[in-house]
């Protein structure tokens, strides 16, 4: 699903299919909820997949795009399994950023278990500042977007987050994004950074984490994220979150 009309506000630019829905669905939720124009770009279809295929996923990853209202969700057509963070797939990766131009990118942590994970983040930071480069060798018009958001959702080696968006509201339907790819959660128990609880259902461990990073903002549910940057605060008197 595709529509360039206008820049986007938000594009979580994942490795695989359902990495999104997993890091930050309630999030990217929650923003189209509210007007925001939010897209999805998956850098690989997933094909390596002990289950499923390549069709599979990208009709599951369409099911879920609607139930999550994006603007837009596509695929970069990078190997599975194999993402590297090379000048071809920079060049790959910057193209779709000058054609979305979104304002905020959100992608993997830098670390993890999956190596396209760990790839992935630094191939979206690299090619998140050669998109504004003039003479790099694209055709389209330089574009940067403003700010590189990490989702550190089930990372055990991230440090606290920098902050927790509340997604209390858009929970449930993060989940029905997510029982969308039948192929991936049907009866799992564990997937990709999501370690497994003894038997203990898949869509039921993410609730709980997802109480987990809520608890920390004072909310029932919350998604956790990383930036680089020192965070502003307008005002001080207007903290959130009650230190007793």
């Amino acid at each position: 699903m595709v529509d360039r009309k206008a820049p986007l506000d938000i594009l979580a630019v994942m490795a695989h299919p359902d990495d999104a829905e997993l890091l930050c669905g309630g999030t990217l939720i929650k923003s189209s909820s509210r007007g925001k124009r939010v897209g999805v770009l998956d850098l690989t279809a997933g094909e390596m997949g002990s289950s499923g295929n390549a069709q599979i996923r990208a009709r599951e990853a369409d099911a879920a795009a609607g139930q999550m209202g994006l603007a837009m969700r596509m695929c970069a057509g990078l190997p599975d399994a194999a993402l590297e963070n090379d000048e071809e797939s920079r060049l790959v990766v910057a193209a779709h950023l000058r054609a979305l131009r979104p304002r905020v990118v959100i992608t993997h942590w830098k670390s993890g278990r999956h190596r396209d994970h760990r790839i992935a983040a630094e191939l979206v930071r690299d090619a998140c500042f050669l998109s504004g480069l003039r003479k790099l060798d694209l055709p389209s018009e330089p574009f940067r977007p403003f700010k590189l958001v990490y989702a550190t959702a089930f990372r055990e080696d991230a440090d606290p987050p920098d902050f927790v968006v509340d997604v209390t509201e858009t929970m449930e339907r993060k989940l029905d994004a997510l029982a969308r790819y039948a192929s991936q959660f049907a009866d799992a128990t564990q997937a990709g950074e999501v370690f497994p609880s003894g038997d203990r259902p898949l869509l039921q461990q993410i609730r709980h984490k997802m109480a987990h990073y809520g608890s920390l903002i004072r909310v029932r549910y919350g998604e956790p994220f990383r930036v680089d940057e020192a965070l502003e605060v307008d005002e001080i008197a207007t903290l959130g979150v009650a230190t007793f």
